[in-house]
């Protein structure tokens, strides 16, 4: 069975959201920071 075709990688990384500037808090921070500048101007 070793050597078939590949039906290839999973669709959907979902692991690249879970850290950097995708994760939950980072978007959240985005949020915060454009409000600020959104009532500071």
């Amino acid at each position: 069975m070793h050597g078939g075709k590949s039906t290839g990688a999973p669709k959907g990384n979902r692991n690249a959201w879970k850290h950097g500037m995708y994760s939950a808090t980072h978007r959240e921070w985005l949020a915060a920071l454009s409000e600020l500048l959104a009532t500071t101007n």
